[in-house]
């Protein structure tokens, strides 16, 4: 059965052990960060738990962190499966199950309309204190709909806290919201958005995922959880929101309505640019009972977004390969210290000398900037060991020939190595970047393996404590 909704799985993650409560009181506006960077930074990522902060000063709200993407064990966890399901799980939303409208829901417990709702009543952290103008909303799910098709879509973009009644998104020129508010500009008319935070997670990660423009995603949420994502209609705007959500704003983005927003520390761990970008101005607020706030980790990775952004991108990657361009995948990694973004590693089982380079323009055809760093290996490395993967580099690999530079390419978002223009930088629409694509596939038959064989590592592993092997304790460690 899948999760009913955001408390059902914070039970099963405390049942795991994968959540820790913060009791101590915090402060948003510079603790919640600092504690969340350090228990990423200092806990490795299989051992790393999410984080639920009980009490916030000034605020009634807790708030949770990593519920997600705080490991891979927690991402699968949320998929209801372990790590080796998560391939099997999104094939699943290949099959979209249309949401279900029901009348009502827990997320229209309390409604505040008016000067009732207060925007600054969520405890949004100050995420990079000294370089972010305020506070940000980094796990907002914005709903909002295409006007022709009626095709609603779920994304998450930044979101700066203005006011009371106000935020301010960052949305890239790629992502599929553009589309609607570009829609509507042309038509002279604002655009309804509603911002849900937290959710079933199976929609959090469809929000976060990549899926073409015209997707629905509550309805690829319906596949990958095997039932049909209850909605309720907002009250304010044309939409219709998950009924089991904890916090939904509604709003609306004005007819050219555009205000500064920014700077903010981004995934890349530099901060992003700021600009002129879409205001959002709130129209109510409706929330459960004492509800959860939930906010993604962001900035230098390792972090929440990374992971989740890796394992996502690398499932679409994985599928777009194998079903669309026919290439032989075993596996993908984006590793999460290029932001599961510029720095990508797949392994296929080649069949011919063009698979490799095939497989480069396979992923470079996809429109979320990925891969500007791209090595293909064969099936026998391990993409996710470095070791292997640079052995592959240094033995399979000749620079003269396996290295591909390609121009004029599609930009890395927020990638801050894009050169500025008289001195300046380039806005968003108008960067162009380059790509390296390096073919670590063996061309021709190589010698054997100078190893031990299998069978004789494989019986020393299950006799190891005979030979009385310790691990070095370093004095004073």
């Amino acid at each position: 059965m899948p999760y009913h909704d955001l408390r059902e799985y914070l039970q099963v993650l405390e049942k795991k052990g994968l959540l820790c409560h913060v009791t101590a009181e915090v402060d948003k506006d510079w603790e919640i960060s600092a504690v969340c960077r350090q228990a990423f930074r200092t806990i490795p990522q299989a051992r790393r738990p999410a984080l639920m902060f009980d009490r916030i000063k000034g605020h009634t709200i807790p708030l949770v962190v990593g519920i997600l993407g705080g490991s891979r064990e927690i991402y699968a966890t949320a998929l209801e499966t372990d790590q080796a399901g998560v391939w099997e799980k999104w094939q699943r939303g290949k099959n979209p199950i249309t949401p279900r409208l029901v009348n009502s829901g827990p997320c229209q417990e309390v409604v505040q309309m008016g000067d009732e709702a207060n925007f600054e009543m969520l405890p949004a952290p100050v995420w990079t204190v000294g370089q972010d103008p305020g506070p940000y909303h980094t796990s907002p799910f914005v709903i909002s709909r295409d006007p022709e098709t009626r095709i609603p879509n779920v994304g998450t973009y930044r979101l700066q806290v203005k006011g009371p009644r106000k935020g301010g998104f960052m949305i890239n020129p790629q992502r599929n919201m553009r589309q609607h508010l570009r829609k509507n500009e042309a038509r002279g008319c604002g655009t309804d958005a509603a911002i849900v935070f937290g959710t079933d997670p199976v929609i959090g990660l469809t929000s976060v995922s990549p899926f073409p423009y015209g997707a629905d995603e509550l309805a690829a949420a319906g596949g990958i959880r095997g039932e049909p994502v209850e909605v309720v209609k907002c009250l304010t705007v044309d939409l219709e929101v998950p009924a089991t959500a904890e916090i939904v704003v509604e709003g609306r983005v004005p007819f050219q309505g555009l205000e500064k927003e920014g700077p903010f520390g981004e995934y890349a761990g530099y901060m992003g640019a700021g600009g002129n970008n879409p205001l959002f101005e709130v129209t109510c607020i409706t929330h459960r009972r004492n509800p959860i706030y939930q906010a993604f980790l962001s900035q230098m990775p390792p972090s929440e977004s990374s992971c989740i952004k890796a394992f996502g991108r690398e499932m679409e990657i994985r599928r777009h390969l194998k079903n669309n361009c026919g290439i032989p995948v075993e596996d993908v990694c984006l590793t999460e210290s290029s932001g599961a973004t510029a720095y990508l590693i797949v392994s296929i089982k080649k069949q011919n000398r063009f698979q490799p380079l095939k497989a480069m323009m396979g992923v470079w055809s996809l429109n979320i900037g990925i891969g500007k760093i791209m090595i293909v290996v064969d099936d026998d490395i391990d993409v996710r060991d470095p070791w292997q993967v640079e052995w592959a580099l240094s033995f399979r690999m000749q620079p003269a020939e396996d290295i591909h530079i390609f121009r004029n390419m599609d930009p890395t978002t927020l990638d801050p190595s894009q050169p500025p223009k008289d001195g300046k930088p380039v806005p968003p629409p108008e960067q162009v970047s380059s790509k390296v694509g390096i073919d670590a596939t063996r061309k021709f038959p190589y010698p054997p393996l100078a190893v031990p064989p299998k069978e004789h590592l494989e019986r020393v592993a299950a006799n190891w404590a005979h030979y009385g092997i310790r691990e070095v304790n370093p004095q004073g460690s």
